[in-house]
């Protein structure tokens, strides 16, 4: 462990312009590949009693649930590969990640015919909102591994969401709630300037022209 962060230390961020040409296609406009996994969030890092942890499910179901954190080891677990994409700028390429499916989850949460988006509650007071049609890809899931081990607190522990294909502030971390709706509404950083669909290849980061960040604002956090 020392040793690699010894070596992430040194890393050079490479940007898409410098990238080898085979690899172009995957990086967003905008972009920067590093192979850091910076550390971003709101508030503070939760800490958790595994044993009291639940997932509630409630909205449009047809009745209210609640999920341990064994009930969703019990399930079918899936290993992917994915890029994945931070608004602040920057990309990380095949991120090996295990978990719960969305998909394989969905049957059994009994989400009503008319619900069409989903709201992720998560701590700190942490919420985002993703169409259902989105959550259903087949690379979506309720991860709870990275890279092989178990997540850190920080990366969310002990589970956190995994969208892929959106700005990474849709993944969101320690999340304890899945609430089904009819209409869309927008989550925390939605209603804070950011843009609701939030497609990296169309550079969806804000709802206005007005808002900006800067370009190595992510090099200033901590990573892993």
């Amino acid at each position: 462990m020392h040793n690699k962060a010894e070596r992430l230390k040194k890393v050079t961020a490479v940007r898409k312009a410098d990238i080898a040409p085979e690899l172009a296609h995957r990086v967003p406009p905008g972009q920067t590949v590093t192979e850091r996994f910076p550390i971003l969030h709101e508030g503070e890092v939760p800490r958790y009693d595994l044993g009291s942890w639940t997932l509630r499910v409630f909205g449009e179901v047809d009745r209210e649930q609640t999920f341990s954190f064994d009930d969703l080891l019990a399930l079918p677990q899936t290993k992917i590969v994915c890029d994945i994409h931070c608004v602040t700028r920057w990309s990380k390429l095949d991120t090996e990640w295990e978990g719960v499916k969305f998909a394989d989850l969905l049957p059994l949460l009994g989400a009503k015919t008319d619900a069409k988006y989903v709201m992720i509650h998560a701590d700190e007071d942490y919420d985002t909102n993703v169409p259902l049609a989105d959550l259903l890809r087949e690379d979506v899931i309720l991860a709870h591994r990275f890279d092989g081990e178990p997540l850190t607190d920080k990366h969310g522990w002990p589970m956190r969401l995994l969208v892929p294909h959106l700005y990474f502030w849709k993944s969101a971390k320690w999340i304890r709630g899945i609430e089904f709706m009819k209409e869309d509404r927008p989550g925390f950083w939605e209603r804070n300037g950011f843009h609701n669909d939030a497609d990296p290849f169309e550079e969806q980061r804000f709802s206005s022209e007005e808002n900006s960040m800067p370009e190595d604002e992510w090099m200033k956090k901590e990573f892993d």
